[in-house]
């Protein structure tokens, strides 16, 4: 059957039309409480991971441009510090205040459970923090946009075998690193308290390795 043929309607039906188009149903809304894309579509293996890029104003690129850079020798090219007055709570509900990281290499990942490409990037997580941490490095995991029950996040950390602390979000904290416009987004920071690189989207193993490197 020839592609004409496919596309011919039969005798006596009227074309196609974008009137004829039945809309899309209640399951096609988007979920209500998620206000940002997530930042990046997972993709087939040797297709690169994205973030969309028309959700942000030119002066938000470039500052996402600038911080991108991955920091060299033992310092980085920071120019804000990194607010850690706060306190949040843990996967198991207890207290924790971020001042108690400071003098580590931290890894600060906003991400979230239904957020396929944050999934993509906890393998590379666990597994640095597990190369890393004896050596004063860190990966504190904020979640962003999404509250699940104690017993369902912790059966996801279950899963995933997660090693390094999750913390409930807190919208304060977000705030004062600026506006996040997907997910996941993570923010390198040294151990003086400066922010040295910001990554929206998954964080690839080979620039995880490179960044960690060259703060410890």
């Amino acid at each position: 059957m020839s592609e004409d043929t496919l596309n011919t309607p039969e005798p006596g039906q009227p074309e196609p039309s974008a009137e004829t188009v039945p809309a899309a149903g209640p399951e096609a809304a988007p979920i209500v409480g998620r206000k940002r894309w997530i930042a990046a579509a997972a993709a087939a293996v040797g297709v690169a991971l994205f973030a969309v890029p028309f959700l942000r104003g030119p002066e938000d690129r470039l500052a996402a441009d600038a911080t991108a850079a991955a920091p060299s020798g033992a310092t980085c090219p920071a120019k804000t510090s990194a607010n850690f007055d706060f306190t949040l709570k843990d996967a198991g509900g207890a207290t924790v205040k971020l001042s108690d990281y400071k003098g580590k290499v931290v890894l600060l990942n906003f991400w979230a459970t239904w957020c396929g490409p944050c999934k993509l990037e906890i393998p590379e997580f666990v597994e640095a923090y597990s190369k890393y941490r004896d050596r004063g490095f860190v990966i504190l995991g904020v979640l962003s946009e999404d509250d699940p029950p104690q017993k369902d996040l912790q059966a996801f950390m279950s899963e995933f075998k997660m090693n390094y602390p999750v913390m409930r979000q807190h919208a304060e904290l977000e705030e004062s690193f600026g506006t996040l416009w997907g997910l996941p987004t993570s923010f390198v920071i040294d151990r003086a308290g400066q922010v040295c690189s910001k990554h929206m989207g998954p964080f690839s193993k080979e620039a995880l390795e490179r960044e960690i490197n060259g703060l410890l």
